[in-house]
């Protein structure tokens, strides 16, 4: 994980099984974020921070469910081909 990700931002560690909606996990994940912040001011960038780590994870799924296959991965994920191949340059997938 990335050293600037608060461990209390992990949607769900590797110890963890659970049957809950992502929805769920993520409203769970940002209640121990801001109960770890004990009442302190959250650092600025909380919504780009989200977004990045659930990006990520998304795309290495997709793709590996995919079979690697940029094509339908696009597909999948709604997205242009030309969009994911920016995306997973952009993370450092591709």
């Amino acid at each position: 994980m990335n050293d600037q990700i608060p461990d209390h931002l992990d949607l769900i560690t590797s110890a963890e099984v659970t049957d809950q909606p992502l929805r769920e996990c993520v409203r769970d994940a940002l209640d121990r974020y801001f109960a770890d912040l004990d009442g302190g001011e959250a650092p600025g960038g909380l919504y780009q921070l989200l977004l990045q780590e659930v990006e990520v994870p998304m795309l290495e799924v997709v793709l590996r469910e995919c079979n690697f296959n940029q094509t339908r991965a696009a597909q999948v994920l709604g997205l242009n081909r030309g969009t994911l191949r920016k995306k997973l340059k952009e993370h450092g997938l591709g």
